[in-house]
């Protein structure tokens, strides 16, 4: 399977601005932040969505929440944040790497989308 765009950022190949890093994941500037904060918490590990991840990934999937809270304080996103995991082509997914999406700075609207 081909490398996405999240595994060459993980590796260091393709450059991010990394805000959060540790040995379960990455957390970066999204690209194409959809709001003033826009951070995407990536696993290490290569799942490609939601829908594939197993009983043992159950730690992990916590771990990126904690890092999500962690990071929207240090961004100083004390009056409320969003996250967000789009899972296949109709919830919006577009790389197929797992990732948490972070959203915060400005009143969300909700519905989304």
């Amino acid at each position: 399977m081909a490398k996405t765009i999240f595994q060459k950022i993980i590796d260091g190949e393709i450059p991010a601005d990394i805000v959060h890093e540790d040995d379960q994941c990455v957390a970066f500037r999204d690209a194409n932040p959809q709001a003033p904060t826009h951070i995407l918490i990536v696993p290490r590990t290569p799942i490609p969505s939601l829908d594939d991840i197993t009983d043992e990934d159950e730690p992990l999937i916590g771990h990126l929440f904690t890092v999500a809270r962690d990071v929207a304080a240090d961004e100083g996103l004390d009056t409320g944040y969003r996250t967000v995991f789009n899972c296949g082509a109709d919830g919006g997914q577009s790389v197929d790497h797992l990732h948490l999406h972070l959203l915060g700075g400005r009143q969300l609207d909700w519905p989304p989308g």
